[in-house]
């Protein structure tokens, strides 16, 4: 439960369910370490959507002039996901600056909390120059008020 002074962001996870395709995975029938970048995009997304704020006004913004493009992006693979398995992705915001925000992510077989992968990716706040800007105040708001009924 979040108190009247911390940012619903705190406390809120979301999950994500991703069944591994034929196409995310290496010859050996593993999952190769990009499509665990893809199903962090995904899982990005699904938690804006949580928030009430819509991916496609939210990554690239031309009206209100702002973007949050992924600067940086890590991962650590812990155990082998394999073609067909069901990935839980837990999704959180760990940190929001003025001008960035920060998720981390956690991938659980669908049958157990045994950890497969974790990582994060920073995504910055920029202006139509490419330049960093504050972040825009209506994601913020949305981060802070946490999703919807």
């Amino acid at each position: 439960m979040t108190s009247a002074n911390s940012p619903a962001w705190r406390d809120f996870v979301h999950e994500t369910t991703v069944r591994v395709r034929f196409g995310d995975t290496d010859p050996y029938g593993i999952v190769y370490f990009v499509s665990y970048f893809r199903y962090c995009h995904r899982a990005i997304e699904e938690y804006l959507r949580a928030v009430g704020l819509r991916p496609e006004e939210t990554f690239k913004n031309i009206h209100e002039g702002f973007g949050l493009p992924i600067v940086e992006a890590w991962g650590r693979f812990r155990k082998p996901a394999r073609y067909g398995d069901l990935l839980r992705i837990r999704t959180r915001v760990t940190e929001v600056r003025p001008k960035a925000l920060i998720f981390a992510f956690t991938f659980h077989p669908q049958d157990s909390d045994d950890l497969s992968a974790e990582g994060t990716a920073n995504l910055v706040c920029i202006d139509r120059t490419w330049r960093p800007r504050e972040l825009a105040a209506r994601v913020q708001e949305a981060l802070e008020a946490g999703p919807g009924p």
